[in-house]
């Protein structure tokens, strides 16, 4: 069986792409292929379920522009094919005199962004919203929301179904070969001869792109990020979402609080590297995958970087008391007693040769492939228009042969 275009990885980016590259081009034989039994098993399934509003990136960045109408449009995707949704607004939280005076900089980032509802609120109207809330003083973000990533990844693959694409699971892709303007993909679940491929495989993506002959020009590190659950007798601390201010050297947003769909708080994650690519628990180690990445050398310019912060960030995942201290820090009432732990979920997080963290969505198109490189967070938020981008970036010779194009609302 041949294919115009074949998506390696069943997650929520791979699976939007498919939607709408059907939708626009219903004479598109489209294949994804999954190595997992299930769709939506590793980023998507563990994601924290937050519609980020795009107020931390950096302006005129692909994240900036592809979060903030990311975040209209999934809200209007839920509202239109009834996944539950919220958009409760969070407050990001100054502790200290140094941080509060961040906050303009953050506002002024925000409204650059396209964001016109942010405030800086005082104490007192602080506690009006969060209140149990630490800190002097707060940025409130009315249009932040919350959803389940995995019902939206299971109803992009629904849809995309109906108009024609296949979903493959238990399909690890082994290899690629390049023959008479095709690529031939082995997989477990068969051979399959496609013209184009879009390699959406997350943790992997970079691994794909090498065994595509491509050099994806960075590597992917695993980081994992553990929370924990407050219990159901003290939920009632957190009406919604509570952040920290984020520190501008990484990409992470920090320990924060969260109220989920399903009316569950939690809080975290911290940012540990794993040692395997898909290591959701401690005990979890691939030594071949371990030392892919301790050979590479962007990753040693990092550590050598970094490695203070990263050995805060282990004592605090080995460290309970070390954890709750920080989720103090936002709401003082938490105690220890309060928080079981949680799940957790591990973070694509590309690095340049040089040790940089990769800051913004990456793309790299090469003869007959795309790869997404560097899509974390907040990729679950940005999925729709990423899809698009995605699709804008395949050679029209790949999609367009003459047949009429359909134009639907999703």
């Amino acid at each position: 069986m041949s294919y115009d275009i074949a998506v390696v990885g069943a997650g929520i980016v791979g699976l939007s792409f498919a939607m709408q590259a059907v939708e626009q081009f219903p004479h598109l034989r489209i294949l994804v292929l999954e190595k997992e039994a299930a769709i939506a098993s590793h980023q998507t399934g563990h994601n924290s379920g937050v519609i980020h509003s795009g107020v931390y990136y950096k302006a005129g960045s692909l994240k900036a522009r592809l979060c903030v109408a990311g975040a209209r449009e999934m809200v209007q995707f839920c509202s239109r094919h009834g996944i539950p949704y919220a958009v409760c607004g969070k407050l990001i939280v100054a502790t200290n005199s140094e941080e509060a005076a961040r906050l303009d900089d953050l506002l002024s980032r925000g409204t650059a962004n396209g964001l016109d509802d942010l405030r800086i609120l005082g104490r007192e109207a602080m506690l009006e919203i969060e209140p149990h809330a630490g800190g002097l003083q707060a940025l409130h973000v009315p249009s932040t929301g919350i959803t389940n990533y995995a019902a939206v990844a299971a109803k992009c693959a629904e849809v995309a179904i109906a108009r024609g694409a296949e979903v493959k699971t238990n399909a690890l892709v082994l290899g690629f070969v390049r023959s008479d303007g095709m690529v031939n993909i082995q997989t477990r679940a068969g051979d399959f001869s496609v013209r184009y491929v879009v390699n959406c495989a997350g943790l992997y993506s970079d691994r794909v792109a090498r065994m595509a002959g491509d050099d994806p020009a960075i590597m992917v590190v695993p980081f994992r990020g553990e929370y924990y659950d407050l219990t159901p007798a003290r939920q009632s601390l957190v009406r919604a979402l509570i952040y920290p201010l984020p520190d501008p050297r990484y990409p992470f947003l920090g320990v924060h609080f969260t109220r989920h769909i399903e009316g569950n708080v939690d809080a975290g994650p911290n940012a540990v590297l794993a040692f395997r690519r898909e290591g959701y628990r401690r005990r979890d180690f691939s030594l071949s995958e371990a030392m892919e990445v301790f050979r590479d050398s962007g990753f040693r310019a990092m550590a050598r970087q970094h490695w203070r912060n990263g050995l805060s960030e282990f004592q605090r995942s080995l460290r309970k008391r070390d954890f709750v201290r920080s989720c103090q820090r936002l709401v003082p009432e938490v105690r220890m007693e309060d928080m079981t732990p949680g799940g957790s979920g591990v973070r694509a997080q590309g690095v340049d040769p040089d040790g940089a963290l990769v800051d913004d969505f990456r793309f790299v198109a090469r003869e007959r492939f795309l790869h997404v490189l560097n899509v974390p967070s907040p990729a679950a938020t940005a999925s729709l228009p990423i899809g698009r981008e995605i699709l804008k970036m395949v050679p029209a010779e790949i999609t367009k042969r003459n047949y009429e194009v359909r134009r639907s609302p999703l």
